[in-house]
């Protein structure tokens, strides 16, 4: 499905949510690299993912993607005002910030883990699909088959490579093949734990 990057049709974005409301999987663009998405109450939709990745849900890290900082108080605990500031500093942006876990975070999630990865892209397409699904959408991002490379970039390679696995592949453009950059701010002092498109300077 081609969806103009910048200016995105209202009724495709639609039919995008009417997918995932129905327990559907979905390719699509992020300001970093192409995502792997479902809605995060949907267990069934998450074991796809799981399932696709190769990987174990409890062990798993994915995200979650939101519009804005409201989805916050929700699914995470109550952060200090450093880690609120640093974030509204920072996003919508290509960084990814790990989080202490609400016990209100769905309970697919809940096995062992204690932190949540919180990412608001600065990309409308994705923007778009999660105010109109009404909660966040479940993130990975996806890498390339042939391992030569981290990262497809082409959504025409994404959706020859993946199409048959997912109900949707998204066309934004071509995508980066630099991930986010992630910041692990459980403890005191903000921690970046993966390098990546984001630049980050705000040691405390």
């Amino acid at each position: 499905m081609h969806i103009h990057p910048e200016n995105p049709s209202h009724r495709q974005i639609l039919k995008v949510v009417e997918i995932l409301r129905s327990g559907g999987v979905i390719i699509y663009p992020t300001d970093t690299v192409y995502g792997l998405g479902c809605n995060i109450f949907d267990s069934r939709a998450v074991e796809r993912i799981a399932r696709i990745k190769g990987v174990r849900i409890e062990k798993a890290n994915f995200s979650f993607i939101c519009h804005d900082l409201s989805h916050l108080s929700v699914f995470t605990k109550q952060l200090d005002n450093s880690t609120f500031k640093l974030m509204k500093k920072y996003l919508p942006g290509p960084y990814t910030f790990i989080l202490p876990a609400s016990s209100k975070i769905p309970k697919i999630f809940k096995n062992k883990k204690k932190t949540v990865g919180i990412r608001i892209p600065d990309h409308t397409i994705p923007i778009e699909i999660v105010k109109e699904l009404g909660n966040p959408l479940l993130t990975t991002s996806i890498h390339d088959v042939d391992k030569v490379i981290d990262y497809t970039t082409d959504p025409e390679l994404i959706h020859e490579n993946m199409g048959h696995l997912v109900d949707v592949v998204i066309d934004g453009g071509y995508g980066k093949n630099v991930p986010s950059t992630v910041i692990d701010c459980m403890s005191e002092v903000p921690e970046v734990v993966r390098e990546g498109l984001g630049i980050f300077e705000d040691y405390a």
